[in-house]
């Protein structure tokens, strides 16, 4: 078994250190601290009491992990990362407690990055170097700037899709994600303007028990974010533009609706994400089902695990 290594200039306090951590000069670690197998932790690193820190963790030099903060497995954290754990600092003023910051499995927090306390840094999410986290980040998400925007998934292929492009006789295109399709909607021009229209149960494979709009949406913002375990939906951005992920828990991909002839179909049990809204941007959805709070899987790693347990059935 891997043997812990703390360099002879380092101060590690805590015994509850994993098999083949290394720990590097003048690194600090004080004694509540819990730290996995097999992680990094180099020059000039403190680490707080109440931290943990999962297996196969990177902690590269410069970084303070305070009070609150736990770091899932196979999480890079950048040089000089800036992470805080009390949303209004006094000197010699304490909290009850302090905020919790989690940094989910897997996600990579950039160079120079400051993250404010109380966020989760969602599964496979990326924090671009430099970047102010202010608030949570989606699993898969690429976050940049000051204040941190999405901008882009991890692993998630672009499809894009101009005017006049061929898609198949019935107007679909296969996204191969989950049975998702784009739809393009049949469009009447005249003097007079546009019409465009759909047919549920013949284009669209359900019938609507209820829609919704969501318009007025900040930049910064991510709508979305779950997956239905029943329900389907059908979208159409019938003003502006908004960016729109499908993963289906192996795959991803991306598109843009940005027109009200183009429509995306979601199934069921694919985790879906809206963002990019345009200022003047109104997204119309239809759902095949009526609400219910108990259809809706919230938790990316709880969506995760329901898809591998029903592939794992097959």
């Amino acid at each position: 078994m891997n043997q812990t290594f703390v360099h002879p200039q380092a101060l590690c306090e805590s015994r509850d250190i994993g098999a083949g951590t290394r720990i590097w000069a003048f690194a600090h670690v004080l004694p509540g601290a819990r730290v996995g197998a097999e992680c990094n932790i180099c020059d000039g690193v403190f680490i707080e009491n109440d931290v943990v820190l999962g297996n196969r963790v990177t902690v590269k030099c410069g970084v303070q992990i305070w009070d609150g903060i736990t770091i899932e497995d196979d999480v890079f954290i950048g040089p000089n990362a800036t992470f805080t754990n009390d949303p209004f600092p006094r000197s010699k003023i304490y909290p009850e407690r302090f905020a919790r910051t989690v940094v989910r499995s897997g996600a990579s927090v950039g160079a120079n990055s400051t993250i404010l306390p109380g966020v989760e840094i969602g599964t496979g999410a990326m924090v671009g170097a430099g970047a102010v986290v202010t608030r949570s980040v989606p699993s898969n998400a690429i976050v940049v700037g000051n204040p941190a925007r999405i901008m882009g998934y991890v692993d998630a292929a672009k499809r894009s899709f101009a005017d006049g492009d061929s898609v198949s006789p019935d107007r679909r295109t296969e996204l191969g994600i989950g049975g998702a399709s784009l739809l393009e909607l049949n469009v009447m021009k005249d003097p007079r303007g546009e019409l465009s229209v759909g047919e549920f149960e013949r284009e669209v494979p359900f019938t609507p028990k209820r829609y919704f709009l969501v318009s007025n949406v900040p930049s910064t913002e991510a709508r979305g974010e779950h997956a239905h375990r029943r329900c389907e939906q059908f979208l159409i951005c019938v003003r502006g533009s908004c960016g729109v992920l499908l993963d289906d828990g192996r795959n991803r991909c991306e598109i843009t609706l940005d027109r009200p002839t183009r429509g995306v179909h979601m199934p069921a049990m694919i985790w879906g994400t809206q963002y990019r809204y345009t200022p003047d941007a109104v997204l119309l959805v239809f759902a095949s089902h009526h609400y219910d709070p108990d259809d809706y899987i919230r938790s990316y790693d709880e969506f995760q695990k329901i898809v591998s347990a029903r592939a794992a059935s097959l």
